[in-house]
């Protein structure tokens, strides 16, 4: 299953102007702040409409702006986990699980319960948000994207807001998890860690542009621009 984009909105001073072709398995976005990576996983989403451009999800067309379409996100099928995970702090975990699905409340509920196990989430269904910890609600978070069936998984800064002492365990059960659902993934994050614990190819913004894509080994050993090589100087 693969994904693509092209591009071209002005938000701002801003100016994101991309095209990525064919993109499967695990791609890390990488960016100095106001780079346009979020904007680009919120057109992805259908969350922010473009001036111009063309996006395919799953060998489906869900954004053309030249013939008139893009579709809203609840018709693309894509999971998104925004920063922060944005979890309603009123429902229980599986509440929150299944809020996005559709059908009767009973079936949802069979859903989001399934998925949960799966993800080993299953103790956490009767708890409400503000009693979980922040590793909890990353599972709960990445249970609710994954429940709609994604054919794209966008992650935007997934453990940014888990405490240093967790991000280790937390990486890696996230690692193991993308892995098994086999969906291409979107990765944006500041962490060099999470790079190379989790991507297959990495692609640089600066300032809405793509600067240097690749395999992780490719940037990361020859890195291209003052942000590329300061983020995967850390390596050494």
């Amino acid at each position: 299953m693969t994904w693509s984009a092209v591009v071209r909105t002005r938000l701002g001073a801003l100016a994101l102007d991309v095209q990525l072709a064919d993109r499967t398995g695990v791609t890390a976005l990488l960016g100095p702040n106001g780079a346009g990576k979020t904007s680009l996983v919120r057109v992805l989403a259908g969350l922010l409409r473009p001036d111009a451009g063309r996006v395919v999800v799953g060998g489906e067309v869900v954004c053309d702006l030249g013939a008139g379409l893009c579709l809203p996100p609840e018709d693309r099928r894509v999971g998104y986990v925004p920063q922060g995970y944005a979890l309603f702090p009123h429902l229980t975990a599986l509440d929150n699980v299944a809020f996005g699905l559709r059908g009767r409340r009973t079936e949802r509920r069979e859903r989001a319960r399934a998925v949960m196990a799966e993800l080993s989430a299953d103790g956490l269904v009767d708890r409400r948000v503000g009693a979980l910890s922040g590793g909890e609600r990353q599972r709960v978070a990445l249970a609710r994207a994954l429940a709609v069936q994604p054919r794209l998984l966008l992650l935007d800064e997934p453990l940014a807001a888990l405490d240093v002492g967790v991000r280790r365990t937390t990486r890696a059960y996230l690692g193991e998890r993308v892995r098994q659902v086999g969906v291409p993934v979107v990765l944006v994050t500041h962490d060099v860690r999470d790079v190379d614990a989790l991507a297959d190819h990495v692609v640089v913004l600066e300032e809405g542009r793509v600067a240097q894509e690749g395999t992780v080994h490719e940037v990361g050993g020859a890195p291209e621009g003052a942000f590329a090589a300061e983020f995967f100087g850390v390596r050494t």
